[in-house]
């Protein structure tokens, strides 16, 4: 421990924890603590080497000063964990813009990112933050937050999604079943003229409004007590949202009724009527679309809650030789766990014993089971078939790729487009304007309508306050993202950023990587001719026997080839490599030599009988070897990295969609042209390193436009990093590539036409959702206004503008839900 020179060490004073990565030894560990205790306000300084965190005590330290001071030393602070927190009470776009703006006030956010589907805020700071600021900061909104913090947590939201749902169904029952008779009473006389006579006789008119006042009065104090709980106080913060416009709009109708029934006379002459329906019948509508609308944000969701069941609650663990049946969180690395036929496995691990055919489409896409054997690796949640096995566990908890793909469509959906900024400008200002529209229209219709003008005034007003629809803009884009990721990730393709959703769509070029990308990524033995008097077995055997103590990748491609065809190597004796032209060794008793025609000519043999099999591999871009056995030709060998069964389908999809095809590798110039010729591949970058290969992807930028570059997601990553939209070929356990914005879970380049395709449906689906949320609104406040009345007659009724604005939000979650029917 170091204390600061000008701090004397003491007890007081706040403490703070840092995690320092790069320490390696007790003089890094020192090193540490002298640059903390330099900062001001330090007191003392400790650094754990064991746990790698620094504990610091001082009054008035900076977070930013200690983060920097070590960077200086030579180590890194990293970033701390963003917190989520899950918020009650948004309803509107508005609601959204409001609870980020007090979140990015509290000391220490960076950013804060609300998502009005999931009912989610996502809070980034560059110091870890203190969660009940941020909650009361929610609070002083006017909304409630809690903070979520472990997996637990998904199923306390799923509990309170239910509660909300079945709270909005038992307040819109009470409401219909309190607002029918108000809305017969008043509109029965109004549709059936003889039924008023009916009402007269009974009850006469003021008994009839009585009546009606009560129950009104019971399903504004009941079931619509949510809009004014939330949205009067909202308004008293000069902040109003779409609750605000529900409780001015219902409460103008009612107090205008409860003059008319209790002091007419206050009234003008002609204007003494109640809209005591309005009132009952708007507040059930908006019911009833709150609650279709939490149906089916409930629905968006199902992706995750999918993958969700996809993890198993116990595993049969092996302990003192027997299999003992364990919760899932006792599993711990190391452990054996026994897989019956037709079981889920339950964690990431290697097949020890057995062996089966494992279902993985649940995790890459593709529909085929894989063999499973000793030494395979398995996935947990994926399904195994036919076989018992015995899996060692590598990964458990947090840690299996299922966590990680959990993880990573969560963020995706939550994540907000670059179109979202511009939506979230806009609808900022929405219901304030909303509000002024609507007293601007009871002013003009009060000063200038007819008789009898206040009720007029009234009625309009009402009915424009009512018929806007905020909560359908907010909406329209985050839903349509959370199907959107959601249905990518059953089809194997995981959005790890938001954004390239959106930049995908907009790709004019698809530059993709050779090796283990268009190819395998592994050498294999493709052709082997033979020249008169020989066998297959005779050849390849000899020379796989000599190519054995070679460790070149070429030379363990011949190698793996005789041992799949079940030839056992002879002996070998004298082996020799020839720098740059080959090998030669003694095998039972015959003299082997294998290498390029360089290595013919320089032993004196004629390659010529081979010159039209090789004129026509070097086309196909394999590079011939020869073999020779006992100073005679005996063979032409090709070894090459084959191209992947449905490449060709992926690149011609590519070309339907519209793209410009570009390999970029760091293979020979001869080999790159050959495959892109068989491929109908565009353009070939060739013998560039990795830092080539950002300079070429920059040059393709800047030639055609967004560029989607695919690799494997480790030498590629520079690549990835400098496209605009990096896409990794997984292999089905590799999730966690951190260059990529997507992540092509079954190494498939056909994912990528997948992805793009997908993109450019939920982009299209977004636009649809805010045409007709911005549509909606544009076309109906002016109708709501009256603006047809002095052409036509025209007036809408503020019940009919309920019900506009509950099947507005509807439509837009209608449409996004359409995404789950996509299919490539």
């Amino acid at each position: 421990m170091t204390p600061n020179s000008q701090n004397p060490a003491r007890d007081g004073g706040r403490t703070q924890d840092l995690a320092v990565l790069g320490m390696t030894c007790a003089s890094c560990v020192g090193r540490v603590e002298r640059a903390l205790a330099a900062v001001p306000g330090v007191a003392s300084a400790a650094v754990n080497l064991a746990t790698g965190r620094a504990t610091v005590r001082g009054e008035g330290v900076d977070r930013q000063a200690l983060v920097r001071a070590v960077e200086r030393a030579g180590y890194e602070v990293p970033a701390p964990a963003p917190l989520e927190l899950a918020i009650d009470g948004m309803t509107c776009a508005s609601c959204v813009g409001r609870v980020e703006r007090v979140l990015a006030k509290v000391p220490g956010v960076q950013s804060a990112s609300v998502n009005l589907a999931t009912g989610r805020a996502l809070v980034h700071g560059a110091a870890a933050l203190d969660p009940a600021a941020l909650v009361a900061a929610v609070a002083k909104a006017g909304y409630e937050a809690h903070v979520l913090e472990a997996a637990v947590d998904d199923d306390r939201e799923a509990r309170r999604r239910d509660e909300e749902l079945r709270g909005l169904k038992r307040d819109l029952l009470l409401a219909a079943a309190l607002a029918l008779p108000v809305f017969v009473l008043e509109m029965g006389a109004h549709l059936v003229p003889a039924f008023h006579h009916v009402i007269a006789g009974t009850l006469g008119t003021h008994n009839g409004w009585l009546l009606q006042f009560a129950l009104t009065t019971l399903v504004l104090a009941i079931p619509g007590r949510r809009f004014y709980r939330a949205g009067i106080p909202a308004l008293l913060r000069a902040a109003p949202d779409m609750n605000s416009l529900v409780a001015v709009g219902t409460l103008a109708a009612y107090g205008f009724s409860l003059v008319a029934t209790f002091l007419p006379g206050l009234l003008p002459a002609g204007t003494v009527n109640v809209y005591y329906e309005a009132a009952a019948v708007i507040v059930t509508l908006i019911l009833l679309g709150r609650m279709l609308e939490a149906r089916a944000r409930g629905r968006t969701s199902e992706a995750i809650k999918r993958l969700l069941k996809l993890q198993v609650k116990t595993a049969r663990v092996r302990r003192d030789g027997a299999a003992v049946e364990v919760p899932l969180a006792q599993v711990v690395a190391g452990d054996v766990i026994d897989v019956r036929p037709g079981e889920r496995i339950a964690v990431d691990g290697e097949v020890v014993d057995g062996d089966s055919y494992v279902d993985e489409s649940m995790i890459t896409g593709e529909p085929v089971p894989v063999a499973k054997a000793a030494g395979a690796r398995v996935v947990g949640g994926t399904v195994n078939q036919t076989g018992a096995l015995g899996v060692r566990a590598t990964a458990v908890g947090g840690a299996t790729v299922l966590a990680q793909i959990i993880r990573l469509v969560e963020q995706a959906q939550g994540a907000k487009l670059p179109i979202q900024a511009r939506v979230d400008r806009i609808t900022m200002w929405f219901v304030p304007v909303v509000m002024g529209l609507a007293l601007l229209t009871f002013m003009v219709w009060w000063a200038f309508g007819p008789s009898p003008a206040l009720t007029f005034a009234l009625v309009n007003a009402v009915a424009v306050l009512i018929i806007a629809c905020p909560c359908a803009m907010g909406l329209a884009t985050p839903t349509s993202i959370m199907v959107g990721t959601g249905r990518g990730a059953e089809l194997g393709v995981l959005f790890r950023k938001g954004e390239a959703l959106q930049l995908l769509k907009e790709a004019a070029v698809g530059a993709v990587d050779k090796t283990g990308t268009l190819t395998e990524g592994r050498p294999l033995l493709t052709d082997l001719h033979l020249a008169d008097g020989y066998s297959r077995a005779q050849v390849l055997a000899r020379v796989a026997a000599v190519e054995d103590r070679s460790e070149h990748p070429i030379a363990r491609a011949i190698v793996d080839a005789a041992r799949e065809e079940g030839l056992a190597l002879p002996q070998v004796q004298a082996f020799e490599s020839v720098t740059g032209y080959g090998v030669r060794a003694q095998v039972e008793g015959t003299r082997v030599e294998v290498g390029a025609d360089r290595f013919m000519q320089k032993i004196g043999l004629d390659v010529a009988p081979f010159a039209a099999v090789a004129a026509r591999l070097g086309e196909e871009g394999k590079t011939p070897l020869y073999a020779a056995i006992d100073g005679r030709l005996a063979a032409v060998i090709a070894v090459s990295d084959p191209i992947k069964a449905d490449t060709a389908a992926a690149i011609a999809r590519l070309h339907a969609l519209g793209l410009k095809v570009a390999m970029i590798t760091g293979d020979n110039r001869r080999t790159a042209a050959a495959i892109a010729r068989q491929l109908g591949i565009d353009e070939v970058v060739a013998e560039v390193l990795p830092e080539g290969k950002v300079d070429a992807v920059n040059r393709l930028k800047a030639a055609h436009g967004r560029l989607a570059y695919v690799g494997d997601g480790i030498n590629d990553a520079p690549a990835l990093a400098a496209a605009d939209v990096g896409m990794a070929i997984g292999t089905g356990t590799d999730v966690a590539i951190e260059a990529a914005d997507v992540v092509l879970m079954s190494g498939s380049l056909l994912g990528v036409p997948n992805a793009i395709a997908l993109s450019r449906a939920t982009m299209r689906n977004i636009g649809q959702n805010l045409f007709w949320a911005f549509a909606y609104n544009t076309a109906l406040i002016p109708l709501a206004a009256g603006v047809l009345y002095p052409l036509w007659g025209v007036l809408l009724s503020p019940v009919f503008a309920a019900g506009a604005m509950a099947l507005s939000s509807v439509f837009v979650l209608g449409n996004a839900l359409r995404l789950r029917r996509f299919r490539p």
